[in-house]
């Protein structure tokens, strides 16, 4: 079997039994291969040195102290392999979490709540996505994310910051345009804008949507 027709192999750190069987078997329907399903960061560490995944799920929070964990664990496995695609899940909107572990590169990562989980597309669409390199970030994360920080998004009109947060959930300027019920041209003029008064008009190319995002996350 080649790497095209080979099913996503998913890694899954989550201490709830209940929820980490649910997410085994939602796995199972999207037709992917659970290689690890495990109830902490010691024993997903434990559980990759023996197996490949293409993706590894965490929850935000996991023994023994249920803070950070889930966040310290994904940050370091970014370390060790930038390339590998982590999505976080958590309860609740953990701004400081999620602006943390984007800080180190935005390619291949995501943050749901969990709350999406139990819709098999969303879940889907966000492992797909960052198995892609791309970057999810569930829609009540970016506004959270938004509404705390200063400049230079204060500087967005209202319809470049719902751009951005498209840009930011990992849409393409297709998706974007019907979220927002507007024309593909003034999605890429909104995108010029924000390119603009981000002051990321020389950045190389498609890195300038991951910068776009990066840039607001990194000023405190």
């Amino acid at each position: 079997m080649n790497e095209a027709q080979r099913p996503i192999r998913v890694a899954l750190a989550e201490d709830s039994v209940l929820l980490r069987e649910g997410l085994v078997r939602l796995f199972d329907e999207a037709g992917y291969e659970t290689v690890a399903a495990v109830g902490d960061a010691t024993s997903l560490f434990a559980a990759l040195e023996a197996t490949e995944a293409d993706v590894v799920v965490l929850d935000v929070r996991m023994p023994p102290g249920f803070r950070d964990e889930g966040v310290r664990a994904a940050i370091e496995l970014r370390r060790r392999n930038p390339k590998r695609a982590v999505l976080l899940l958590s309860q609740y909107v953990e701004v400081v979490y999620a602006a943390e572990l984007l800080a180190g590169g935005a390619e291949g990562v995501g943050y749901l709540l969990k709350d999406r989980v139990a819709s098999l597309d969303e879940l889907r669409d966000a492992v797909e996505r960052v198995c892609r390199g791309g970057t999810v970030l569930d829609p009540q994360v970016v506004r959270e994310l938004m509404s705390r920080r200063s400049d230079p998004i204060a500087q967005l009109t209202a319809r470049e910051t719902e751009v951005l947060a498209g840009m930011a959930e990992g849409r393409t300027n297709q998706e974007i345009a019907r979220a927002l019920v507007i024309g593909q041209g003034a999605v890429e003029k909104n995108i010029s804008q924000i390119f603009q008064k981000l002051a990321l008009e020389d950045a190389q190319g498609g890195h300038r949507r991951v910068l776009a995002v990066l840039a607001w996350l990194q000023r405190a």
